[in-house]
């Protein structure tokens, strides 16, 4: 049996992209779709899991763990790694912890390594 992954980040279309520069909805998604791809080439049954707004961040993530259990929830970059997102990516950590406590989590640097932080923990 395949180890269930989700990927956890922002919708495309609630990016702010004055913040990266060269970056469109359409890029991000192609980005996403292919990191998603990778691992289940890999053999891991993997999931893209959008968030669509800070407000709704967390429920968000409590609907898509409540579907399923999975055994890696990979909490994305443009979440962790943004200073204006700091109290949602908290919210996720404790959202995760709380609803999937036996996943394991990770962390990719950007929308092309998942693969690498999945790895980490599988």
């Amino acid at each position: 049996m395949s180890k269930k992954i989700l990927m956890l980040g922002w919708h495309p279309d609630a990016v702010n992209y004055v913040k990266w520069p060269g970056l469109t909805p359409e890029k991000l998604e192609v980005s996403l779709r292919a990191d998603e791809t990778k691992l289940r080439d890999m053999g891991f049954d993997a999931r893209l899991g959008f968030i669509h707004s800070s407000a709704s961040a967390a429920d968000d993530v409590k609907a898509l763990l409540s579907e399923d259990s999975f055994d890696v929830v990979l909490i994305g970059a443009g979440v962790r790694k943004d200073d204006d997102h700091l109290i949602v990516f908290e919210q996720l950590v404790n959202v995760v912890h709380e609803h999937a406590p036996n996943a394991r989590i990770a962390f990719n640097t950007g929308p092309t390594d998942s693969d690498a932080a999945v790895l980490r923990w599988t």
